[in-house]
């Protein structure tokens, strides 16, 4: 449901229903209107001064000498009576125009609503918060961001630019994201919905400042420091079999009430934690053409969208007691367990000869978990790979081989990017019609398992990029 339009509100505010302007404002207007919503800012300090609205509206309209307050009309002369209707005019008058301002005020230092996402400005504790919140928040960092004005403060943001990057809508005319698709290894295809450059600044900050500092199992390997896709596969180096289960629709799954529950367990007020959960989720949508305009319509809940950067850290944090969930069901059948980002791995050697390995318990025991986490399991995913046969693990081969790493790039990969080098150094094309930057990718993903290898090649493609002297 639209909201009213309120002529009052901030231009970028999405509180107004009319559609936004695409014209940007000038250095003067934008000047003017940092000055009004300083005014307003400073304005609403003096409201809760003079103790609330009522108390400031009442205030100034004594200050103003026209005030009815404590006049008892049924005391006075004909005359005065008239005097006292002029003065009863101006005072409701002046009451009204004090009303608006002061709602500017509020609404100005305040969120107010956000659309179809519940909101109260009432901050006080609720039944949701944890037992010691303020030591949990201590503990991951978390103090100096739980009401919205210290968190639009934090992001260096107004709250009428915090409730419009949050503001929800089912059918909205603009979006805070770009949408693409790209090709999946199996043919289908994959969404990509990438934040534009103010959702994007907003987001890297609650990366940085929220969900870096949340914990992590240490059987996360995804998008962590000092962790790769290496550090992931060589822990089932040389295994007897190996097990891959691969989570069904991970992303879309994770939903902003999940997103929005991690944060209040972290030691987030209800507040704070439903802003952020909304600067990082964001329904699917479709672009529809209505009456000659295009609109942006949510087919489906609120969740994590994959291209942004808060995405991958809020998994694995997310994830942290499945992830030990797993590693004790692994541990306990004698397997390990990684994972990165949705893909599992589970391996085991054998301890004795005629040793069988545990698999029908495994996947009965994960699929368990997993449902229990809120994931399922993407059946056509799961692969057993035994010792005679090829082991690959996040794209890396782990089979033993004497006098190779643990974990390494397959030949047929290293094999066609060392041809695909030398059809451009004799300056022949590539067999594929491949670029510099993507060969230079593979060289980068060659340099990860084995950076001897990785940097001749990284340096080929290096003399082919640079320009020629004539």
């Amino acid at each position: 449901m639209t909201a009213p339009f309120d002529p009052h509100l901030p231009a970028d505010s999405p509180v107004r229903a009319e559609p936004r302007s695409t014209t940007r404002r000038s250095p003067e207007e934008t000047a003017k209107l940092a000055a009004v919503r300083a005014e307003r800012v400073a304005l609403w300090k003096a409201i809760e001064e003079a103790g609330g609205i009522a108390a400031w509206v009442r205030a100034e309209i004594a200050k103003k000498g026209i005030s009815t307050d404590g006049v008892d009309p049924s005391t006075l002369s004909d005359r005065q009576k008239s005097s006292f209707k002029d003065k009863k005019r101006a005072e409701s008058e002046a009451r009204r125009t004090f009303k608006r301002l002061a709602w500017d005020a509020y609404k100005e230092t305040h969120i107010t609503h956000l659309g179809g996402i519940y909101w109260d400005e009432d901050a006080s504790p609720d039944k949701f918060d944890i037992d010691g919140r303020e030591e949990r928040a201590k503990d991951n960092i978390l103090t100096d961001i739980q009401s919205p004005g210290a968190l639009a403060q934090a992001l260096g943001l107004t709250v009428a630019k915090l409730r419009w990057l949050t503001f929800h809508r089912d059918v909205d005319s603009g979006t805070h994201y770009r949408r693409w698709q790209i090709p999946k290894r199996d043919g289908s295809m994959r969404t990509i919905t990438a934040p534009k450059l103010h959702m994007k600044t907003a987001q890297r900050w609650a990366l940085r400042n929220v969900f870096d500092k949340l914990p992590v199992h240490g059987a996360a390997h995804g998008f962590l420091a000092a962790r790769s896709i290496v550090t992931n596969a060589s822990v089932h180096a040389g295994a007897d079999v190996v097990v891959k289960i691969d989570i069904e629709e991970f992303f879309p799954t994770i939903t902003f009430r999940r997103v929005k529950g991690l944060l209040r367990k972290a030691g987030l007020s209800e507040q704070a934690a439903t802003l952020i959960a909304l600067l990082c989720t964001e329904p699917p949508r479709e672009s529809v053409n209505f009456r000659g305009k295009t609109v942006y319509v949510a087919s489906g809940p609120r969740a994590l969208p994959q291209g942004a950067p808060t995405s991958p850290a809020i998994t694995n944090a997310l994830c942290r007691r499945m992830d030990l969930r797993l590693s004790g069901l692994a541990r306990l059948l004698g397997l390990k367990y990684t994972r990165y980002a949705d893909d599992l791995t589970f391996s085991w050697k054998c301890p004795t000869p005629g040793a069988k390995a545990p698999l029908g318990v495994l996947l009965r025991g994960v699929t368990t978990i997993l449902k229990s986490e809120g994931f399922r399991i993407h059946k056509k995913k799961t692969s057993i790979m035994r010792k005679g046969a090829r082991q690959a693990v996040t794209g890396l081969i782990i089979n033993s081989e004497v006098g190779a790493a643990s974990a390494r790039v397959p030949r047929d990969v290293i094999r066609n990017l060392r041809a695909a080098i030398k059809n451009r150094e004799l300056g022949r094309p590539g067999k594929e019609g491949e670029t510099l930057a993507q060969l230079q990718g593979l060289a980068a993903f060659v340099y990860m398992s084995d950076p001897v290898k990785g940097r001749t090649f990284l340096d080929r493609i290096a003399k082919l990029q640079a320009p020629t002297k004539t």
